[in-house]
């Protein structure tokens, strides 16, 4: 097994900002100082909690008690190994990792599942590209498709790697065994068909994908992960979904459709003030937005929109438009986003043609170019206009009844809100546009909330969400804590604490005392890494969680000498007055059965008693 450096590690923590690396997958925004704040990754929540001091190299959710530097951050984000993690962000950016004399470089074989099908995802990519540009009658047919049908340009094909499979497959089989990929990532890497019981072999591998052309699919890192081929006159008669227009990859270690969208990977780059998501109902549709200039535009994956998708692009942006066809499909469409988008905190708005009653993004870009996008947004709907619009489009020549079924129906959407001052605007504008008073679409949202909790009370109750920690209590302020507290912000007084402190009077039952007594032993003996280089002093999640948190407390004090010293009498006090009570009680019972004669226990008494008067001295230069 091959084995990093040491030294190579720290040097990429010094030379690779964790903001940058953090931004990947978090919108940051200043924080005050250094630090940095954002949406965590790693649960759910609608305020900010996770913190990024780049100056420390850490971050921290005081949401879900998350945290870690840079190398656990990938770790944690990418599903990779500590090694994987390391060479992960030496390849991102241009570092070249180190390994120890004599362990060898990384193989295929010690590659987890995951990163080796990602891999192999990106030479398909690379494979059916080179077949879209190929000079033969697949390359053309593709290529003629791509510009003379859909009217999209080379150029564009060349950005997002557009590829082609030939009715047998494109030879993909054959070049993915010659790159020595394991059997077991070209059984689940979902380009092929196997059987379970087939030995891998160029005549088992079945390509999943013949006669269509390739558009590959990336994460939100960028990495291609999937692919949505659509049919062509190619596709063969015997392709068991002959009559389907677009096929996806199937769910793999590395794509789940719900929980990923078209083009966020470059469009949460482009999003920001006054330039909202726009979500759009194909990867086609996506494709002509960004080639008029449209970066912003995003698509699901073929199927509903789903709360991990919506909780994903929030992290970037709060702002989404949404632009889908305007026949029943794309209304219905409309209409199932829009309850999950107020409950994710998504400020939605519906972009609709004036005068038009079916309008395809695709045709409506491709004919007018970016100035389309202005002309719609001009006639943009807000979430609740459009739902008045859906469930009573002629309000004024509606009778009572329909009102009523309306407004029942739009109140079912503002539930999904969970501000409830986000509730009582909508439920004001909904009054507006179904021409019914306030307080009437108030008692219809009442009666709702009412029967809402009524259903809630019977149901038993759900345990917590998995994966997600509770919310850590405040940290006691033990003599160790403070202590440990003050070896991260005052480095310079370690080395005199650990000539001072006793080993014995130090707590190891918890996280506090033992990166306590650790940390000490490495001031002692000079090897202390700094606190932006802890990772291998750091033991367990306890461990690194209380480090994150410390590195983010800002200390309430001005001496830190003084502080050290409280903290060495507090812990001395708490050593030996134990045992000075049990001397004094043994004394005091001279009919009790002691360990030792009167005379020693009264010297062993005398010493405590000189050692608790004595004066705590620290000398620091802090």
């Amino acid at each position: 097994m091959p084995v990093i450096k040491p030294t190579c590690v720290r040097d990429l923590k010094l030379r690779v900002n964790l903001a940058d690396v953090v931004a990947r997958m978090v919108t940051l925004r200043k924080a005050g100082g250094a630090r940095l704040k954002g949406l965590c990754p790693f649960h759910n929540e609608k305020t900010p909690s996770f913190n990024v001091d780049p100056d420390k190299g850490y971050y921290h959710c005081f949401g879900c008690g998350k945290s870690g530097d840079i190398i656990s951050f990938v770790r944690e984000t990418e599903q990779l190994n500590f090694s994987e993690a390391v060479e992960a962000l030496g390849k991102r950016f241009g570092i070249p990792i180190e390994y120890e004399e004599g362990s060898g470089g990384p193989s295929t074989a010690d590659r987890t599942l995951r990163q080796e099908v990602f891999d192999l995802h990106d030479a398909a990519a690379e494979h059916y590209f080179q077949a879209f540009k190929a000079n033969d009658a697949t390359g053309e047919a593709m290529r003629h498709l791509w510009t003379e049908q859909r009217r999209f340009t080379a150029e564009l094909a060349d950005e997002f790697k557009i590829g082609a499979a030939d009715a047998t497959g494109s030879g993909l089989g054959a070049a993915m065994m010659r790159r020595k990929f394991s059997e077991e990532a070209l059984r689940r890497c979902g380009l092929f068909f196997v059987y379970d019981d087939a030995a891998i072999s160029l005549q088992s591998l079945r390509p999943r994908f013949r006669g269509r052309l390739m558009i590959p699919i990336r994460d939100h890192q960028g990495r291609v992960c999937a692919f949505t081929a659509r049919q062509t006159d190619l596709t063969p008669a015997d392709d068991p979904a002959k009559d389907a227009k677009y096929v996806n990859s199937p769910e793999t270690p590395i794509f789940t459709k719900g929980n990923l969208l078209f083009n966020l990977d470059r469009a949460r780059t482009a999003v920001g003030e006054g330039k909202p998501f726009v979500m759009v109902e194909g990867q086609l549709d996506a494709l002509r937005c960004w080639s008029v200039g449209l970066k912003t535009a995003i698509a699901p994956q073929g199927t509903s929109i789903t709360e991990g998708q919506l909780v994903l692009m929030r992290r970037y942006h709060t702002q989404v438009e949404c632009f889908f066809d305007s026949d029943a499909a794309g209304q219905k469409a409309a209409l199932r986003f829009l309850p999950m988008a107020l409950k994710a905190g998504l400020e939605i708005r519906f972009l609709t043609l004036a005068g038009d009653s079916k309008v395809d993004p695709d045709l409506l870009f491709l004919e007018r170019g970016l100035a389309a996008y202005e002309e719609v947004r001009k006639s943009s709907l807000s979430a609740i206009q459009f739902a008045s619009r859906a469930f009573l489009p002629s309000p004024q020549k509606a009778t009572s009844e329909q009102q009523s079924r309306a407004a029942q129906s739009v109140v079912e959407i503002i539930v999904s809100s969970e501000s409830e001052m986000t509730r009582a605007n909508l439920i004001a504008e909904a009054a507006r546009h179904l021409s019914l008073q306030p307080k009437i679409v108030q008692k219809e949202f009442d009666g709702l909330i009412a029967r809402l909790g009524r259903q809630a009370a019977a149901r038993p109750a759900s345990p917590p969400p998995e994966g997600v920690a509770p919310a850590l209590p405040h940290t006691a302020h033990t003599p160790e804590r403070d202590l440990l507290l003050l070896c991260l912000h005052f480095e310079d007084i370690g080395k005199p604490l650990s000539h001072s402190l006793p080993h014995d009077w130090i707590d190891l039952s918890h996280p506090a005392g033992a990166l306590l007594n650790r940390f000490l032993g490495e001031f002692e003996h000079g090897l202390w890494p700094g606190k932006g280089h802890l990772e291998n002093l750091l033991e367990t999640d306890a461990e690194r969680t209380m480090v994150a948190s410390l590195l983010f407390a800002t200390p309430g004090f001005k001496d830190p000498l003084k502080v050290a010293q409280e903290g060495l009498r507090q812990l001395r006090a708490r050593a030996l007055e134990p045992r000075l009570r049990q001397i004094e009680l043994a004394l005091a019972n001279p009919h009790a059965e002691i360990e030792s004669d009167p005379i020693s226990l009264l010297k062993e008494r005398s010493e405590l008693h000189r050692l608790l008067r004595q004066p705590i001295t620290l000398a620091a230069s802090v």
